[in-house]
């Protein structure tokens, strides 16, 4: 028996990253994440798993069914949230878990932007985008047919290329927000406003924890105006750091109670078009 359950948990070990990942990028949360792959622990130990053809394939259906489930549940909590939500952000450059398979569908503005699909839609599109999944695999996990899959995954790259601009390559992406960061901190209102693009988005994560704009605020003239009138008490003694959050670039900002935001850019060939502020204590764990 202690051999069996050894085998056990060292098959769960090898799925674990991929397992996470899946979660992961199906609930933008680490914590859901961490229970549903703990879940799927426990379910793997009940197990008949003598009758297991395939380890690999039982572990990742049943941590992409119980992820489909959270996700239909979470949207019902996230009508209390204050403000907007934003994903939770993790380390890449420090978890393997995360970083450990392809990086599509991982960046904070993608994974926002899969919240607005449907569950099944969003795991067909994790399963295939960011772990290479056979349809006919996809299929079977989601419990459709793989002309279905196939439809799914097409639904769901539309929906992305519609609603977001070709990004700038990353090295771009950390110098425009290296600029940012000073004009910021600056205060400087022309050189904000000459950094974004003319439809720009700021997103603010706090849910009522800190004050925070309590809805996005778009506009490159009003953001570059509102960013430099906070500039005085939002910077003030912040000890400021680049850090790599989901992939890309971002600054953390720390005082002495700890990091208190984590912020980051996307951008595209006409400027900045989202500034993300997660400023929710409960998000910043992986930045401490």
């Amino acid at each position: 028996m202690t051999q069996q359950l050894d085998e056990a948990e060292s098959v769960f070990a090898a799925a674990r990253p991929r397992l996470f990942g899946i979660a992961y990028r199906m609930t933008g949360s680490v914590a859901d994440a961490e229970d549903l792959v703990q879940e799927v622990w426990v379910r793997w130990q009940l197990a008949d798993r003598a009758a297991v053809l395939n380890p690999e394939a039982y572990l990742a259906t049943a941590i992409t069914r119980l992820a489909i489930n959270e996700s239909q549940t979470a949207r019902a909590r996230r009508e209390t949230y204050v403000g907007p939500w934003l994903p939770e952000p993790v380390d890449t450059s420090a978890d393997p878990q995360v970083g450990a398979e392809q990086g599509a569908v991982l960046e904070l503005a993608v994974l926002m932007l899969l919240e607005k699909l449907t569950p099944t839609e969003r795991a067909a599109y994790v399963l295939r985008e960011a772990f290479d999944y056979p349809y006919r695999e996809i299929a079977e996990i989601v419990q459709t047919s793989e002309v279905a899959t196939r439809q799914l995954v097409s639904r769901a790259r539309k929906h992305l290329a519609d609603e977001r601009r070709v990004p700038v390559e990353r090295a771009d992406q950390r110098k425009l927000l290296e600029a940012f960061v000073a004009a910021a901190q600056a205060g400087d209102l022309a050189g904000l406003e000459k950094l974004f693009a003319q439809d720009v988005v700021s997103w603010s994560d706090s849910n009522g924890a800190i004050r925070a704009a309590g809805r996005p605020l778009v506009g490159a003239a009003s953001l570059a105006k509102i960013i430099s009138g906070w500039a005085p008490s939002f910077w003030a003694g912040a000890e400021a750091s680049f850090v790599e959050a989901n992939g890309l670039t971002a600054i953390r900002l720390r005082r002495d109670s700890g990091t208190y935001a984590v912020i980051t850019v996307t951008a595209s060939g006409e400027g900045i078009d989202q500034v993300l502020w997660l400023v929710n204590p409960d998000k910043l764990a992986a930045f401490r």
